[in-house]
């Protein structure tokens, strides 16, 4: 047999082995936490919590129509189970297609070891995910994480099968922007826009794919490569707030004024927006083709694609019309949809600038409360009605600093007394003041020895080495 069947043969047997075995672990329910919310939520299409997950309401309900009310949960599980499944399928191949690139030379047909070698290489790398902690534990409840990362495995290897095909046409000679493997970009942002309905992790795959598409169209150099990263970072932050808030921020803003100042229905702005819009990438590829702006085309078609994929949060708005139990923030209009979307009951945090659990808010003559310039609405039987305007506060410039990690507005969980036993700060009883504000030092104390070592790599160690108990801390 060759290589390509050796491995299409391989990665299914790995693919049967991680369902398998997903499948047989399984919760036989639903685990004590979200999950019976997002079962509920799936079995019934309602609205679970912010900032919703529509395509894995509408794809669990699908695997929960074989099953009973009282055995619903056992379906969406087995969702998880087989996406999960699938996951260490697009995982081992794209782990074989970097073990064929290591290890052929001049385009010569791998040997019998050499392909051994890629093979095994695959098997131990997707099995060790497989049965890695944290996976094994999304793969086996009803939780987003696991069909979220079957979308995150399914892109990457997408990225890859779009580099080998750029490889077979730069062999015939083809090169530039918009050939025919670039068909494989539109595709993996029309499942970036489906992955927004599950989970926002598969935006994370938008740096890796941008240094692959730039070591395979340019001269690589190093300050090349860097900007290519920095490129990549700035997409990834342009979709989550223009394609994924702003798009959605525009569409309200055209239906309340579609609604109260020229009389119209509900939604008639939301889709008059999204028609326009659609106009505005029709004329811009007209032009990009009489001009023959490849990239600008491609670009195009990647973006509508996207908000093709992303367009499964009309159904969030269909149905929180219709005012299931589970209807979290009440999204049965397009404004209320700009809030879910961008969390907002969660409150703010700042991450690259801002000021520590020892601010006060400003009040006086200098620093007011900065009220934003942006009414908020609420829908009524008359139309959109203003209930108040967003506010932001102000705080002193020598209270903030950049990479503020002990923030905590109000303390209600403690966090703010665990931040300040961690610095050794004390309050006064009397005035409830601070004894003195957390150093830079301690920031970064706070992130290397707590964000790091406790939350992040203790966590990433019980997947490979184990948990001495199940005592919480």
């Amino acid at each position: 047999m060759n290589y390509k069947r050796i491995n299409n043969i391989t990665g299914w047997i790995v693919c049967i082995i991680a369902c398998t075995v997903y499948i047989m672990t399984m919760e036989a329910t639903g685990s004590l936490w979200d999950c019976g919310e997002f079962a509920s939520s799936a079995y019934k299409l309602q609205i679970p919590h912010p900032p919703g997950a529509p395509l894995f309401v509408l794809i669990g309900r699908l695997f929960m129509i074989p099953f009973d009310p009282a055995h619903a949960a056992t379906g969406i599980n087995l969702m998880s189970a087989l996406s999960s499944g699938f996951t260490i399928l697009f995982l081992f191949w794209s782990i074989t297609h970097f073990a064929k690139k290591s290890l052929q030379k001049d385009n010569v047909e791998l040997t019998r070891q050499q392909t051994f070698a890629a093979m095994a290489a695959g098997i131990v790398g997707s099995l060790a995910y497989c049965f890695s902690d944290s996976f094994w534990y999304s793969a086996v409840e009803g939780e987003v994480y696991a069909l979220s990362s079957f979308f995150t495995a399914i892109v990457f290897w997408a990225v890859l099968k779009w580099e080998d095909a750029v490889t077979e046409e730069q062999k015939r000679g083809i090169n530039g922007h918009f050939t025919g493997a670039d068909r494989w970009l539109i595709l993996i942002f029309y499942l970036m826009g489906l992955s927004i309905g599950v989970h926002l992790l598969n935006l994370l795959t938008i740096p890796a794919a941008v240094m692959v598409y730039y070591f395979k169209r340019y001269k690589v150099t190093s300050m090349g490569t860097v900007i290519a990263f920095i490129v990549g970072c700035a997409i990834t932050g342009i979709v989550q707030k223009f394609v994924i808030q702003y798009s959605i921020k525009g569409a309200g803003a055209f239906d309340v004024m579609f609604v109260n100042e020229f009389g119209l229905p509900f939604f008639t702005g939301f889709a008059f927006f999204f028609l326009l819009l659609a106009g505005g990438i029709y004329f811009g590829l007209r032009i990009a083709n009489k001009n023959n702006w490849n990239f600008l085309k491609l670009s195009l078609w990647c973006i509508s694609f996207m908000l093709l994929g992303y367009s499964s949060y009309v159904t969030t708005l269909i149905r929180s019309s219709a005012d299931p139990a589970v209807d979290m923030y009440n999204v049965d209009n397009p404004v209320s949809l700009v809030g879910y979307l961008s969390r907002e009951q969660y409150g703010d945090t700042p991450i690259m600038f801002g000021a520590d659990f020892t601010a006060g808010n400003v009040v006086g003559e200098d620093y007011q409360p900065d009220y934003v310039n942006e009414d908020t609405y609420i829908k009524t039987k008359n139309g959109y009605e203003k209930k108040g305007r967003k506010q932001s506060v102000t705080y002193h410039p020598e209270d903030e600093h950049l990479f503020p990690r002990m923030w905590d507005a109000g303390n209600e969980q403690g966090h703010a007394d665990y931040y300040a036993s961690f610095a050794g700060i004390t309050k006064d009883p009397k005035s409830g003041n601070w004894s003195n504000k957390p150093s830079m030092g301690d920031n970064i104390s706070f992130f290397t020895q707590y964000q790091v070592g406790w939350m992040y790599m203790r966590y990433f160690m019980w997947n490979f080495v184990g948990k001495q108990n199940d005592i919480q801390g």
